[in-house]
């Protein structure tokens, strides 16, 4: 609010072509906000940074009223430093406290994004490293659509190619039914494993499993009947955990969907001389992109990967005419969606609409790759089920007395909390540690110490009952006023994480707010004050704090329980 008003005064004195960027300083003793525009258009302009920055000060005085801002300074090499009035500050904080969007603007009015997200293997167990893209994709969606876009929430399943022949063949091996059907991954993966070792003893087996795939690729009724039925409990599965973790989609497909589009993508670029054939298969030569050439058809002319990518990527464009494409999909995909783009442009398509939202390893205490002692990837579910069992065990020692409902509800919002906040908090880039203490503990950066300030805060709220007449002229303390002026940063926070595809300046904010408001809470007698005008003020200060985090925590699809 403050600072959108700042930076309208720089671009009206300062009209062109430079964007104006005001910023927070460390130090209040260099303001409340500042910009270093007088420095960039020195530079431009040739002329003396303290001089413009002068001359743009006195411009900005003539067009508000004199109590707007408390003091406006320059400080060398060029800095212009506002400090607003405490009258100002509360006048803008009575416009805030009503606005359900907390000044947030529609940016995205119009436009469509289409974020995908999770997308695990059938067949196989989500494990661990589908949790950062299933949480991060997923904050992603929420935090894009608060600010207004038409969110297209996309699970595309890895559900096609030779290692479900391989599967197939397994199954009328050695498959049971019976098994299938009361734990279905966990008897697939057996069956697949199995396969896997004999297939080195018998190199005859790899032939098999390949016939099965060339079988199911040409519609084949028996093995199409097992490989739908694979797919359809997987995807059941898959749901159970997805309930667990608040995480929804709109669309769920697989690679197999786009399988009928693919000989004709095929001959499209075969056509156009975009690919050639090399020794039997069909590729893509990347040369002037300096990448590999992608592999489109195999030699034995069953699809690949990157075909099918290239049909959904087509539809995505023609159907959705999409403003973006957001691929949350780990680091070690960075080729592949390079060669995609690639792809795309030589086809004629935006390739601009790409964005891969890379991501780093999951990591034990010990910073190495996070594993079971065995070395074999920790199952999600496995994962999702000690975050909750180690947050029940505080519950119980902190709220012995709670009814058992609320304890399982509890224990559930904050340890599914703490899994989803020890990613969120960190650049998706960089590597995450699993610290099983840091993340439950209730002081620290953590989300249950973000959900016990908002719980705290409501606490005060239902000891103080309605909230009557307040007085906002009465919030005059530092603590106040500091605490007003990071509330009105939410908007900048949300549209960063849009300009980045990273959620860590929003946990980072939310972690500063937590702080805070504690703060205040302890300095500052609430409950207690004798001006009731004053303690209402107070009280409508908290309550739009708690409304804050709550919806910050809301758009990590993190829950803010009432008491804990």
């Amino acid at each position: 609010m403050l600072k959108k008003i700042i930076t309208q005064l720089l671009e009206q004195v300062s009209p062109g072509d430079i964007s104006v960027s005001v910023t927070i300083p460390e130090q209040e003793a260099q303001g409340h906000y500042s910009t270093n525009l007088a420095m960039v258009r020195a530079k431009r302009e040739g002329k003396e940074p303290v001089a413009l920055a002068e001359e743009l000060m006195h411009a900005i005085k003539s067009r508000v009223p004199r109590d707007f801002f408390e003091k406006i300074e320059v400080a060398p090499p060029g800095f212009i430093n506002f400090w607003v009035s405490a009258q100002a500050q509360r006048d803008a904080f009575r416009d805030f406290r009503t606005d359900k969007k907390f000044g947030a603007k529609d940016v995205g009015r119009g436009k469509k994004v289409i974020v995908e997200y999770s997308s695990p293997n059938i067949a196989k167990p989500m494990h661990v490293g589908h949790l950062r893209s299933t949480i991060i994709g997923d904050a992603l969606a929420n935090i894009h659509e608060f600010l207004g876009y038409t969110v297209i929430r996309w699970n595309y399943l890895g559900d096609w190619g030779t290692q479900f022949g391989k599967l197939i063949a397994a199954y009328k091996m050695w498959g049971k039914e019976k098994e299938v059907k009361e734990a279905p991954i966990d008897a697939l993966v057996l069956l697949y494993v199995r396969f896997h070792g004999e297939e080195e003893k018998d190199p005859a087996l790899l032939r098999r499993g390949q016939e099965e795939f060339r079988k199911l690729e040409h519609g084949d009724a028996e093995n199409r009947k097992l490989w739908e039925w694979f797919r359809r409990e997987s995807v059941r599965e898959f749901g159970e955990t997805y309930e667990k973790l608040g995480v929804t989609f709109d669309v769920v497909s697989g690679e197999s969907d786009y399988e009928k589009d693919l000989p004709a993508i095929v001959a499209e670029l075969l056509k156009k001389g975009i690919a050639k054939e090399s020794e039997g298969a069909v590729i893509i030569p990347l040369d002037e992109f300096h990448l590999p050439p992608a592999l489109i058809r195999k030699s034995d002319e069953a699809s690949v990967y990157f075909t099918r990518e290239l049909a959904v990527l087509k539809l995505r464009l023609e159907k959705y005419a999409p403003e973006k494409i957001l691929y949350v999909v780990a680091n070690q995909q960075a080729l592949h969606f390079s060669q995609l783009a690639a792809a795309a442009k030589l086809l004629g398509w935006d390739a601009e609409k790409i964005a891969h939202v890379k991501f780093g390893l999951v990591l034990g205490e010990d910073k190495k790759k996070l594993s079971t002692r065995e070395g074999k990837t920790i199952p999600l579910d496995e994962l999702v089920n000690k975050a909750v069992s180690l947050a029940r065990k505080i519950v119980e020692e902190k709220n012995p007395e709670l009814p058992e409902k609320e304890k399982a509800e509890i224990a559930e919002m904050t340890g599914i909390g703490a899994l989803k906040y020890n990613d969120l908090k960190e650049h998706r880039s960089t590597d995450i540690v699993f610290d099983w203490g840091k993340m439950l503990s209730v002081r620290g950066n953590s989300a249950p110490y973000l959900q016990y300030s908002h719980a705290r805060i409501r606490s005060i709220g239902r000891k103080a009952g309605k909230i009557g007449a307040p007085d906002f002229s009465t919030l005059e303390t530092d603590e106040e006023l500091s605490l007003i002026r990071h509330l009105f940063e939410l908007p900048y926070a949300l549209e960063r994480a849009v300009e980045t595809y990273a959620t860590n300046g929003l946990a980072e904010y939310l972690f500063k707010l937590a702080n805070l408001v504690n703060g205040y809470y302890e300095s500052t007698p609430i409950l207690k004050d004798e001006n009731v005008p004053r303690k209402n003020a107070r009280l409508s200060l908290l309550r739009a704090a708690a409304e804050v985090l709550s919806k910050g925590l809301g758009l990590l699809g993190i829950k803010a329980p009432e008491r804990m």
